[in-house]
C-alpha cells in the first residue's frame, strides 16, 4: 500500500523496536515469546561495535532466564572472575565467584561483552523468525491516537509503518524520545573515560583483571579485548566542549598517553599494539517520563549512568524484560481504549511506575560510586592515592566476610529492587502469612511439587505467569481459563495461600486463601486472560 507522497505504508505489528542494542533485543524476546508481533530496526549497518559493557549480574541473568538465552551467555562468560587490587604498593586479591547468595541461581558476577550478549540475543530471536533490520533508520513516529506510525528510512527509501506501540531502545540521543517531546534531565560529567583494546608485554592474560587506584582516578585492564587480549578502561577529567555525544566513542587516544596512564599506575608493561582506542565523554541523565502515549523509552534511552558498579547494559534488560510482557499482555486492549472512553491502561502505566523509581534509586548510587572512583576533588584523591595503600591490609579481611561481600553485591545487582507501590501488586484478602510481598522479587529455594526436590527459579523458567499454590491450597476452578498462565502446587510449602508470580519474577498478587474472584481478577489487570475479541 502506497500512501500520499509516495511512501510504502506497511502492515500493523504489536512492537517496533527502535535499536538492536542489549535492551532493544531482550525487549524483543520477551515480547514476541509472550504472543506479540514484533519488528526490530537498527541504523546501524554493522553488527559489531567495540562493547562498553562487561558485566552481568544475577539478577539480569534471573531475568533473561525464561527466554532461554542464558546458558549461550554464559558460555562466553568468566561466571568465576578474579581480580588484583593495586593499592600504591600493596597488591589484593579479590575472587568474585560463588559468593553467599543462595536465593539466586546465579551467585556470581559474569563477565562478558556486550558483543557478546547482543550475538546471543539476535541469534535467539533469528530463531524465532525475528531479523534484525540494520541500516533501517526511524525518522519520525507519532502518536495518531489509533497506532503509532512510524517514518523509517533505508537503501529501500522511506517506509511509513504502523505499530500498536513503540519502544525506543535507542540511546541517549534517542529519536523516540525526541518525537515524543519527552525531556532529558541532567548533566555532563568533569571525567571521562578511555577505553583501549591492547597488547601488552609484561603481563600476561590469564592473570586476570587488574585495578590499579590512584590520585588521578582507577585504571581497569579486563582480559576481555576483542581487537587484542587486553581491554583498558581509565577515567580521567574531561576537557568538555559542546555537542559531545555522551556515551559513545569518540576520538582515539594516542598510544603514548595509554604507555604514561600505565607508567604512572607502575605497571611495568609496554603496549606492543594498540589495536583500538576511544575517549567516551559521560553524563548522567534521567528522562522526566519513560512514556507518552504509544511510545515507550527503555534502557539509556531512558537513563544514563557512569560505568561505575556496571549499571548500563544491565539495566537496560531489566527495563526491556519489565516493559516486554506488559506490551505484548496489553496489546489487545488498546485498540479498544480510545473506543471505549478509557484512560491509560494500569498495566502500560505500571511500566514507569515502576522502573523510574529504580532508575533514580540507581543513579544516585553509581553517582556517589563514580566520584569515588574518578573525581578529581582533593578528597575522593586523598583516599585512592594516600588512604587506600594504608587500608589495603584490611580488604582481604573484608572480602573473607563472604556474606558482607554478598549483600554489596545484592545491592549492586538490584536483587533487593521491588514494586511494592505498583498498581499491579495486589494482595487479597485473608492476608497470608510467610510469603514475599506483592511487588517483591520472589526469591530461588528449593522446593517439591510432589516429586524429587527441585529449584524454584528453574521450574519458572519458561515465559508466562506463574500461580503457586501452597501444600493445603484449595485448587482452582476448571473454568478458569489460563492459557497464560502455569499453575503448580508446592508440596514443600505448608499452608493455603495462593501467589502468582509475574513473568519478570516479581511476585504480583497473594492471598491467604484459594480466592478464583480475586485472582481472576488480578490475572485480567496483569493482561493473562484472554481477550474475548481475537486480536488478529
Amino acid at each position: 500500500m502506497v500512501a500520499p507522497g509516495g511512501r510504502d505504508v506497511r502492515t500493523m505489528v504489536d512492537v517496533l523496536v527502535v535499536g538492536a542494542g542489549p535492551t532493544g533485543l531482550t525487549l524483543a524476546l520477551t515480547a514476541h515469546d509472550h504472543g506479540a508481533r514484533v519488528r526490530v530496526v537498527e541504523r546501524r549497518p554493522d553488527p559489531f561495535r567495540p562493547s562498553r559493557a562487561l558485566i552481568l549480574h544475577p539478577r539480569t541473568l534471573e531475568v533473561l532466564r525464561p527466554l532461554g538465552v542464558t546458558e549461550a551467555v554464559l558460555d562466553r562468560a568468566d561466571t568465576a572472575p578474579t581480580a588484583r587490587l593495586h593499592l600504591g604498593p600493596r597488591v589484593v586479591e579479590a575472587g568474585l565467584g560463588d559468593l553467599a547468595l543462595p536465593d539466586t541461581a546465579f551467585p556470581h558476577l559474569s563477565l562478558v561483552r556486550q558483543t557478546d550478549v547482543e550475538e546471543v540475543l539476535a541469534q535467539a530471536l533469528a530463531e524465532r523468525g525475528v531479523p534484525v533490520e540494520r541500516g533501517t533508520e526511524l525518522v519520525d513516529v507519532r502518536d495518531d491516537g489509533r497506532s503509532a506510525r512510524a517514518v523509517l528510512r533505508s537503501r529501500r527509501g522511506d517506509e511509513e509503518f504502523g505499530a500498536r506501540v513503540v519502544a525506543g531502545c535507542d540511546g541517549p540521543a534517542s529519536t523516540v524520545r525526541r518525537c515524543a517531546d519527552i525531556g532529558w534531565h541532567g548533566r555532563p560529567y568533569a571525567v571521562e573515560v578511555l577505553l583501549a583494546d591492547l597488547d601488552l608485554e609484561g603481563l600476561a592474560p590469564g592473570t586476570g583483571a587488574q585495578v590499579f587506584a590512584a590520585r588521578t582516578g582507577l585504571l581497569f585492564l579486563f582480559p576481555l579485548g576483542e581487537q587484542a587480549p587486553w581491554r583498558l578502561l581509565a577515567t580521567r577529567a574531561s576537557p568538555g566542549g559542546a555537542g559531545r555525544a555522551y556515551g559513545q566513542p569518540g576520538p582515539a587516544v594516542p598510544a603514548v598517553e595509554l604507555q604514561r596512564l600505565l607508567d604512572e599506575a607502575g605497571l611495568r608493561a609496554r603496549i606492543e599494539r594498540l589495536a583500538w582506542s576511544a575517549r567516551v565523554p559521560l553524563r548522567c541523565s534521567l528522562a522526566p517520563r519513560f512514556r507518552r502515549g504509544r511510545l515507550f523509552l527503555a534502557g539509556d534511552a531512558a537513563h544514563t549512568y557512569s560505568p561505575a558498579t556496571g549499571q548500563g547494559m544491565n539495566a537496560g534488560v531489566q527495563d526491556a524484560v519489565n516493559l516486554g510482557w506488559k506490551l505484548a499482555f496489553a496489546a489487545d486492549r488498546l485498540d479498544g481504549e480510545r473506543a471505549n472512553g478509557r484512560g491509560g491502561d494500569p498495566l502500560l502505566d505500571s511500566y514507569e511506575a515502576e522502573r523510574r523509581p529504580a532508575a533514580r534509586r540507581r543513579l544516585a548510587l553509581t553517582h556517589t560510586a563514580f566520584w569515588a572512583e574518578a573525581s578529581t576533588g582533593p578528597l575522593p584523591s586523598w583516599l585512592r592515592g594516600v588512604a587506600a595503600p594504608y587500608a589495603a591490609p584490611a580488604v582481604p579481611v573484608l572480602l573473607n566476610r563472604r556474606r558482607l561481600v554478598a549483600e554489596a553485591v545484592r545491592t549492586l545487582s538490584q536483587l533487593r529492587v521491588n514494586y511494592r507501590h505498583s498498581p499491579v501488586s495486589v494482595e487479597g484478602s485473608p492476608r497470608p502469612r510467610g510469603m514475599p510481598r506483592p511487588g517483591d522479587r520472589l526469591p530461588d529455594a528449593t522446593v517439591s511439587t510432589g516429586g524429587p526436590p527441585q529449584r524454584l527459579h528453574g521450574l519458572l523458567a519458561r515465559p508466562g505467569v506463574h500461580v503457586l499454590l501452597q501444600r493445603d491450597a484449595a485448587p482452582l476452578p476448571d473454568a478458569v481459563p489460563l492459557s497464560r498462565v502455569t499453575v503448580l502446587r508446592l508440596a514443600s510449602s505448608p499452608g493455603r495461600g495462593v501467589l502468582a508470580v509475574r513473568p519478570d519474577g516479581h511476585v504480583g498478587y497473594t492471598c491467604g486463601a484459594t480466592d478464583p474472584v480475586g485472582l481472576m481478577a488480578w490475572l485480567s489487570l496483569a493482561g493473562a486472560l484472554p481477550q474475548p475479541a481475537a486480536r488478529r
